[in-house]
């Protein structure tokens, strides 16, 4: 798969429906916060709309940086973003760090998360990454099966979180 290549594909949850994973594109900023609603509903309020945009803007010009999509029909049904990280360890390879994995609730158990992972690890490899991770705040048992059934395994390291201090 080529990295800048749609992919096309059918699963058999959803018979008759033709999804495409792809990386996003510029004008889907809209849709793909709303999908982010799905994954944190009390999130904090996002900046201007210029402001945004301008941040939007960068994130697309970076090329460390891939948004990955599935669209059923034109509408944003799952991401994933995916950073890759350069390196001067491990043979100088880069790594890759997984975040905002989520699918609309109305889309959900029907194996589009795990197609957007893929492909968000298949980038990564061709990436030549030593290795990809994700972290999720998640503990139950299924969405821990989920990133597993995914390709991703627990107890490998171990994952600490610095907060900033209240107030900043």
């Amino acid at each position: 798969m080529s990295i800048a290549k749609p992919q096309v594909i059918n699963i058999a949850n959803l018979p008759n429906t033709t999804i495409t994973l792809r990386l996003i594109t510029r004008d889907k900023l809209p849709p793909l916060l709303s999908l982010y609603q799905h994954l944190n509903p009390t999130d904090a309020p996002l900046p201007a709309n210029n402001i945004l945009q301008s941040i939007w803007d960068e994130i697309l010009c970076n090329p460390s940086l891939f948004y990955i999509v599935a669209e059923i029909a034109g509408k944003l049904v799952s991401t994933c973003n995916l950073a890759i990280i350069s390196n001067l360890t491990r043979g100088a390879r880069p790594y890759g760090i997984i975040e905002n994995v989520v699918t609309h609730a109305n889309y959900r158990q029907q194996g589009l998360g795990t197609h957007v992972l893929r492909y968000a690890l298949n980038i990564a490899w061709q990436q030549k990454c030593y290795k990809v991770m994700l972290l999720t705040s998640s503990k139950r048992e299924e969405t821990l099966r989920f990133y597993e059934q995914a390709g991703f395994k627990q107890g490998v390291k171990t994952g600490f979180i610095a907060l900033p201090p209240e107030g900043l």
